[in-house]
């Protein structure tokens, strides 16, 4: 029986999706719930999964083509099981498929002999008695050693011989051209519509994260035992920025139109970067989550981004973004604002510098925070009481834990 594989439903907000890549080919064969195929849409990439055991039979788009919901896909022969490679014999070629059992579906044959390949422009078979390094050196800079001048014993040709060539300029200079995903595609739509539309300022603080890294130090290993997860720095950001929503209920705000919507509930989105671009997955009711809680889900979130397993749902809504540049080493930034969201806060990374404390000069850990706004509703008094809330709480955690 034929069984034909179909878009998923997508969300309203989605449109359309593209095929980023087939993992079966025609002939295959494919287990129920076994992933066919990966369709990147503007927030996510989704696997399609087979419904049923048998074998691919037909595709009807390919990899870059634009699909839509429940749209047509691939054909599946129910319980048909994939051709075998005939024996070689003689007068054969050799690998050719033999037809698949009852004639229900064939694998295509393999190809008699493959031409040998000719060479690309600029390579060259190594000299006889090329020093494997020189060849290696040679053959990831696309080098044709027979262009090289030679130093070496008999005028061989050596590794220096190849680096000096690429610093002369004889070294290739590749170029490649390649469209953008889609996941990329709406990033950038997404950061000109936050610069076209918001009227976007930042404020800097810096905060003493000395007693956050004297807390994890004395309780982390109590908090892994408890847990099962580590006790990272997101958590106490996470947590101080639930806080100060509640707080400053206007940094937590949107604007829709002409009207200002306020949610009373701190939806964080926790930006995530990937092989294809940064992600948001949403941290919902941050203000109810223990720290536990927040860090099992992030690190949960994280995982699923690096494989590719987040869901649209993971993506949407959200009333806050978190980013943190710190972890690539960013000293300062100015993130900017995820719309229809109003502010973000930026994370940098920790670095020791000496400060004044109680009239005395210490060296202490330091990250320069920041907060980009939307200031057509947030006031600079508003914003700059927020970041310093969110410095108080950090300095002082354990009032944080009691709420103060």
């Amino acid at each position: 029986m034929s069984i034909e594989v179909k878009v998923p439903v997508l969300p309203e907000s989605v449109s359309d999706a593209v095929i980023a890549s087939w993992h079966k080919k025609v002939g295959d064969a494919v287990r129920r719930d076994e992933n066919l195929l990966d369709l990147e849409t503007d927030k996510v990439v989704l696997e399609v999964p087979s419904p049923v055991d048998g074998v691919l039979k037909e595709l009807k788009f390919q990899a870059g083509d634009t699909v839509t919901s429940q749209q047509v896909v691939a054909v599946i022969e129910e319980g048909a099981v994939a051709a075998a490679p005939a024996p070689a014999s003689v007068g054969a070629p050799s690998g050719a498929n033999a037809p698949a059992a009852g004639g229900s579906i064939a694998a295509k044959a393999a190809p008699t002999a493959a031409p040998t390949a000719a060479p690309t422009a600029g390579s060259s078979a190594a000299p006889a008695g090329l020093p494997p390094g020189a060849a290696a050196h040679a053959a990831r800079n696309d080098v044709n050693p027979a262009d090289v001048a030679g130093t070496g014993r008999g005028g061989r040709v050596t590794k220096e011989d190849i680096v000096n060539h690429i610093k002369v300029g004889g070294g290739a200079r590749p170029e490649q051209r390649v469209p953008m995903t889609r996941i990329r595609q709406r990033i950038a739509e997404r950061m000109m519509q936050s610069k076209n539309s918001i009227a976007m300022l930042t404020s800097f603080n810096e905060v003493n994260l000395g007693k956050v890294m004297a807390m994890r130090k004395e309780l982390g290993e109590g908090f892994e035992k408890s847990h099962g997860i580590k006790l990272g720095f997101m958590s106490f950001f996470a947590k101080a920025a639930a806080n100060a929503l509640q707080k400053f209920p206007i940094v937590n705000a949107s604007v829709d139109g002409n009207d200002v919507i306020y949610h009373g509930y701190a939806d964080i989105s926790i930006a995530v970067a990937t092989d294809k671009g940064l992600v948001t997955p949403v941290l919902r009711n941050v203000e109810n989550m223990s720290f536990a809680d927040v860090e099992g889900a992030i690190a949960g979130y994280a995982k699923q981004a690096r494989e590719g397993g987040l869901k649209l749902e993971d993506l949407q809504g959200g009333t806050f973004t978190i980013t943190n540049g710190g972890t690539f080493g960013s000293l300062m930034s100015t993130p900017i604002v995820n719309p229809p969201q109003s502010a973000i806060l930026g994370m940098h990374a920790i670095k020791e510098r000496p400060i004044a404390e109680n009239g005395q000069v210490v060296i202490a850990p330091m990250m320069y925070i920041a907060l980009s706004y939307d200031h057509r509703i947030i006031d600079g008094k508003d914003a700059v009481l927020f970041l310093v809330d969110i410095k108080n709480q950090l300095e002082n955690p354990h009032r944080m834990l009691l709420g103060l």
